[in-house]
């Protein structure tokens, strides 16, 4: 693992928060309110991947002015407004800043500091282009390079390659710049994969992270930075691990896991070793370890019961729950399910974790069918993974295919070929878009049950067109 060389920061202004931007919120969450803007964007044909860390830089006034692509968006959601009415600073007086010099806020003896062009403090999206600032620019076009090399491209421009650190030459200390960069890769990666699945990305996934912990290695001129290092190292490790996990990649993915767990425990990050629980107790039930699900659930519920995220609780229930259904305890699950919706029902807050925005009532169906699959009660998965694919939000492609793909097992499973031909149908019409080796795995078991069945229209129509499909590599 990776040690960071700290120095004291220099005292800082702290940035305005935007009042006027937190009134239009409302009652909504973070997540919701970035969920809204997601929203929007698709309805006019913008692509964002706004979540609660976003809108709360925004809030707290470390976004100063949004780039275009947000103005866009936050002007369609809010008509006849202008920036400055919703709370930002006119485009003018931010666009081209240069940071300010060595001696006004970076100690003598921070002088790795001096490529960071970018005010740190008080600025607006990091990812919009500053006329005089070349990495910027830099950073903004390969940040909007489509498609799923956008996750490897990630990080390369920040002057932090491999190929230095391969051949012993020293690699400069990082600074805000590069932590931004780090937590923006973990953004694209999660948003890739809510629309493609993990199988073309899980590859181009580990440049990055490669590049993450050369720069926890680099070590950091501040706290502040060392620390958003080492939890965007984290996250990301967990981020490449779920790619390893969802390709059935699992012993890549428990060591990806595993490097995320120490790294949260090197930082003390709470929030990092409950998530790294979260995805090894997902992965253990996967691979076929329910007593471990079970163990490693109930280690990260332990890691966020003082991170007050009642989403958060549920969300471990539930991979608790999966775990006892794989021992087939029906009582030990059933206690599991039950508070899991005890905490799900007391609604999302501010404590709930940026990674979590996929979880809403969906997820929790989606979750909670897959327990009863593994109990062998077919028409009550079934009905669960209706809910849930009914629910789905279409923009999480992938877990729509998902929730299809256990729906049409189920039905097949309960004896109702027809349906279960139809839903398995639809998942056929999303994997031209989905790339998921769980997905097809699913759909292959669901084919051999349908086998019996195969002189009926449905589901020959079914079979014909499953057994056409590219097998993936």
């Amino acid at each position: 693992m990776a040690s960071s060389t700290v120095t004291s920061a220099q005292p800082e202004r702290p940035p305005r928060p935007n009042l006027a931007f937190r009134r239009l919120r409302g009652k909504r969450s973070p997540a919701e309110f970035a969920a809204a803007v997601r929203r929007a964007a698709r309805e006019i044909g913008e692509r964002v991947s706004c979540d609660a860390r976003y809108v709360g830089r925004v809030e707290a006034g470390e976004i100063r002015c949004p780039n275009y692509a947000y103005e866009r968006v936050f002007l369609h959601m809010f008509p006849g407004r202008t920036l400055t009415d919703l709370g930002f600073a006119p485009r003018s007086s931010v666009r081209g800043r240069q940071a300010r010099t060595t001696g006004e806020w970076r100690g003598a003896g921070e002088p790795y500091e001096r490529h960071d062009t970018r005010d740190v403090r008080d600025t607006h999206d990091p990812y919009e282009k500053h006329d005089n600032t070349e990495e910027s620019d830099v950073l903004r076009r390969a940040f909007m390079t489509s498609g799923a090399t956008m996750a490897a491209a990630s990080l390369a421009p920040l002057g932090l390659a491999l190929d230095a650190a391969a051949a012993g030459r020293p690699t400069r200390r990082a600074g805000a710049g590069q932590a931004g960069a780090l937590e923006e890769a973990v953004r694209r990666i999660r948003l890739l994969d809510d629309r493609h699945g993990a199988d073309g990305l899980y590859r181009r996934a580990a440049a990055p992270l490669r590049t993450a912990y050369a720069l926890l290695d680099a070590g950091a001129s501040r706290q502040a930075t060392a620390d958003r290092l080492y939890t965007g190292a984290g996250e990301l490790a967990i981020s490449v691990g779920w790619l390893a996990h969802d390709s059935g990649r699992f012993d890549d993915a428990r060591s990806h896991y595993a490097e995320a767990l120490a790294t949260s425990r090197m930082n003390g990050d709470a929030g990092l070793e409950a998530h790294a629980f979260c995805n090894m107790a997902f992965l253990a039930r996967d691979a076929g370890r329910p007593r471990e699900a079970v163990r490693a659930a109930q280690a990260a519920q332990r890691a966020a019961r003082p991170l007050g995220s009642d989403r958060l609780m549920s969300l471990l229930a539930l991979r608790e729950a999966g775990g006892w259904a794989g021992l087939a305890d029906r009582v030990g699950c059933e206690q599991a399910l039950i508070r899991a919706q005890t905490f799900f029902a007391r609604g999302s807050s501010d404590a709930d974790p940026e990674w979590m925005s996929f979880y809403g009532e969906a997820e929790l169906e989606g979750l909670e069918a897959q327990c009863w699959s593994t109990l062998g009660d077919w028409p009550r998965a079934a009905r669960h993974a209706r809910r849930a694919a009914d629910l789905q939000d279409p923009h999480f492609t992938r877990n729509l295919a998902l929730y299809s793909a256990e729906l049409a097992d189920d039905l097949a499973r309960g004896g109702r070929p027809d349906e279960a031909a139809d839903a398995g149908m639809r998942v056929l019409d999303l994997l031209g878009e989905v790339q998921s080796s769980r997905i097809h795995t699913m759909l292959a078991g669901t084919a051999r049950v349908l086998l019996p069945h195969r002189r009926t229209p449905t589901v020959s129509a079914f079979l014909d067109r499953h057994g056409a499909l590219p097998r993936p590599a």
